[in-house]
């Protein structure tokens, strides 16, 4: 019995990873659509019907590419980083409450911050271990981004934490079934929002590729499979973290079409804001996590535990 239960999850999790990549597949060809309406023009429309094929067509051009191999690389450790990004990306998706045939994590939230902590590495590593400047200065840019976010997002999530006093997921749509927690917390669910964007290294907070200073970031030695895996795992997080949205702010886990309907939204907010507004001054940036959302949310977390106090009593 042990046995098929260990099959079954293994078939589970086999799906997810297979549902993740085709959601990111189709994720990017959004983006682009949605980025050639806003900047009026049609977008991929020839693959296939509606350029339905586009992302598959744009998966084998990059992995049949050459692969470029650097003199003065650190040659192992430039080529595995690309791989554990994409590793840990696909890691994180494991702790979707499932309500079947799955594994349930009751400190899924503790997983999440250790997964995302632990990808800060591979950025670093890839930048560093190109041995070329541009890369390293990328590099240590978007470590200090995502380091200083990452601390701003904790503290935001502890809040959540505070009102339903438990780590695991699937809680959250046990205390949402009445209000959702973006109308109860709706600064901080903003401020959460705008984290998630700066921890994904999105629009407008995309100083790891800041294309105008830095030619691309990190990532600029990068070419064909090892610049795919490193798209598909930025891409791949972007789809966690509005999933990881609905859940702490909008309802929480629950497989109805409007739970997907709402991730969906928060998926296309992202790339609305990269359509919409221009790129923040990195000093700024820093400013706003360190000087804005650091004391905001410290103060919102003693409001929350006076709150849960005060209903406890």
């Amino acid at each position: 019995m042990l046995m098929f239960d260990l099959l079954n999850i293994f078939i589970g999790l086999l799906m997810l990873v297979i549902g993740v990549l085709i959601g990111v597949a189709f994720l990017t060809l959004l983006e682009r659509k949605v980025l050639g309406y806003i900047q009026i023009r049609k977008g991929p429309n020839k693959m296939g019907y509606l350029g339905m094929l586009q992302p598959f067509c744009d998966g084998i051009k990059l992995f049949s590419k050459e692969q470029v191999y650097l003199n003065y690389s650190n040659y192992l450790v430039y080529y595995f980083s690309p791989i554990m990004s994409f590793m840990l990306s696909l890691m994180i998706w494991m702790l979707i409450p499932y309500m079947f045939n799955m594994i349930m994590f009751n400190l899924g939230i503790l997983f999440f911050l250790c997964c995302t902590s632990v990808g800060v590495y591979t950025l670093m590593i890839a930048g560093w271990s190109s041995n070329s400047n541009y890369s390293l200065l990328g590099g240590l840019r978007s470590v200090a981004q995502t380091i200083s976010y990452e601390v701003s997002m904790s503290l935001i999530m502890m809040s959540s934490i505070i009102m339903i006093m438990d780590f695991n997921l699937i809680k959250f749509f046990n205390y949402q079934v009445m209000v959702w927690f973006i109308f109860m917390m709706m600064p901080l669910s903003l401020c959460f929002l705008s984290s998630l964007m700066a921890e994904t290294n999105r629009a407008p907070f995309d100083f790891a590729e800041g294309e105008s200073e830095l030619v691309s970031g990190f990532n600029v030695e990068y070419s064909s499979g090892g610049f795919a895996l490193i798209f598909l795992a930025e891409y791949s997080s972007i789809l966690f973290m509005s999933l990881l949205f609905v859940i702490i702010y909008m309802g929480g886990y629950n497989l109805t079409l409007m739970f997907y309907l709402k991730m969906v939204f928060v998926s296309f907010f992202f790339i609305w804001v990269r359509g919409t507004l221009p790129r923040y001054r990195y000093d700024k940036l820093m400013y706003l996590c360190w000087k804005s959302y650091l004391p905001v949310s410290l103060n919102f977390l003693l409001f929350y535990l006076g709150l849960k106090m005060f209903l406890n009593y």
